[in-house]
């Protein structure tokens, strides 16, 4: 169910694997994706799809303004490509893969369970069944259970690719996140922070965004658009032309479904969102093979098993206790950084890439095993200044 990235991602592995699969959607897949996908390109590269980037920056930094002016301090450099995803290729590419799929457009409105097979029934009234169903619509998802655990924070985003009077940032270059606070009034720097996220397309075309991190309650999309405002205005620069908007929320902190329902999930409605980095595509990609092909073994060798005995074995195939483990580790993390002033996070931001680039770039990826991942946090423990050392001394009396 679903007709994003994370339904195309499974779904086309499942018809690799020989499988016959039905999409159930509430629109057309070839509707175009909304919003733009960013990854470090290096993740790209080790899946052999380099070729799906529509830009790719070498010149990458950031700005924490770490220095005694703030507006002055020099940037980060990150040294490692950074790449945007071509929607109309990255989501052709994966139609291309779904040949021959039938779609149906149509809006579930619940699912039932009987004996071996799944029923969704939609609003038209028709019902379609399968052995198994696997929702990947999204976080919003009424059908995937999963534990409350107080509030979820969510990352919000207000972006606008455009022409400007003067350049946002320097030619072929990319800012992961310029915290620089120096246009916000005083009681703005008491609200939760925000950092501009920004890169050069090239021809005079530019796409800003002025990003939060995670918080609860979010920050409106008002709100964000305000501030990437007065940032610009601050710099002395103007807004000549708006090609496209950019509207982007989504929870980082999702508690992890249930493992043991009938209905299987993938993507944001399986909490696959990285709780530290906001990322998503890079995991789809890599965890999809994995999850069709067990699916595939267990129709063929065990082909007795019914719905709730297969989502069940997808379900570890999915969220294996390693990946659970590290789910956990990183949001311990993020609660702490949502304690964080503003200043502190510039501060922790700042020490945050002074770790090896190996090290970073595997921690905003998830691919570091538990044990290196511990191995990293204590690195970043080590190095960090007494303020931030007491700010994650914190995570101690935070139980998941």
């Amino acid at each position: 169910m679903g007709a994003g990235p994370a339904a195309l991602c499974i779904s086309s592995e499942l018809i690799q694997q020989g499988l016959n699969v039905r999409a159930l959607a509430s629109h057309s897949p070839e509707k175009p994706w909304p919003n733009t996908y960013g990854i470090w390109a290096e993740e790209l590269d080790s899946l052999g799809m380099g070729y799906l980037l529509g830009h790719r920056w070498k010149d990458t930094i950031s700005y924490f303004g770490n220095g005694d002016k703030i507006s002055e301090a020099n940037p980060i450099t990150h040294d490692f490509d950074y790449g945007l995803f071509d929607q109309a290729a990255f989501q052709n590419s994966l139609l291309e893969k779904c040949s021959g799929l039938s779609w149906l457009i149509e809006t579930a409105e619940q699912i039932s369970y009987f004996d071996k097979i799944t029923e969704v029934t939609c609003s038209s009234g028709n019902k379609y069944r399968a052995r198994i169903v696997i929702d990947a619509s999204g976080h919003k998802s009424k059908f995937i259970n999963r534990p409350h655990k107080g509030s979820v924070a969510q990352q919000a985003a207000y972006g606008v690719v455009g022409r400007f009077d003067y350049p946002p940032v320097e030619k072929d270059q990319f800012v992961l996140m310029d915290f620089r606070p120096d246009h916000l009034t005083k009681s703005e720097l008491k609200e939760p922070p925000s950092f501009l996220y920004a890169m050069d397309f090239g021809k005079d075309l530019f796409f800003v965004e002025e990003t939060s991190l995670a918080c609860f309650p979010p920050l409106s999309f008002p709100t964000l658009k305000k501030r990437l405002s007065s940032r610009l205005a601050h710099r002395g620069i103007k807004i000549l032309e708006v090609v496209h908007e950019e509207h982007c929320l989504f929870p980082m902190n999702l508690p992890l479904p249930y493992r043991n329902q009938s209905l299987l999930a993938f993507g944001g409605s399986a909490s696959m969102v990285h709780p530290a980095s906001g990322y998503m595509v890079g995991a789809l990609l890599r965890r999809a093979p994995d999850l069709a092909r067990k699916l595939s073994e267990l129709l063929s060798i065990e082909p007795s098993l019914n719905s709730s005995e297969l989502a069940k074995e997808g379900w570890k195939v999915l969220w294996p206790i390693e990946l659970i483990q590290r789910h956990r580790l990183y949001q311990f993390g993020l609660k702490r950084l949502m304690s964080f002033d503003e200043e502190l996070l510039r501060t922790f931001f700042a020490t945050f890439f002074k770790l090896p680039r190996e090290d970073w770039s595997r921690f905003l990826a998830n691919t570091l095993p538990f044990p290196e991942l511990i191995l990293v946090m204590l690195k970043l423990f080590y190095i960090s200044p007494l303020k931030i050392k007491l700010g994650m001394i914190g995570l101690v009396f935070f139980k998941i």
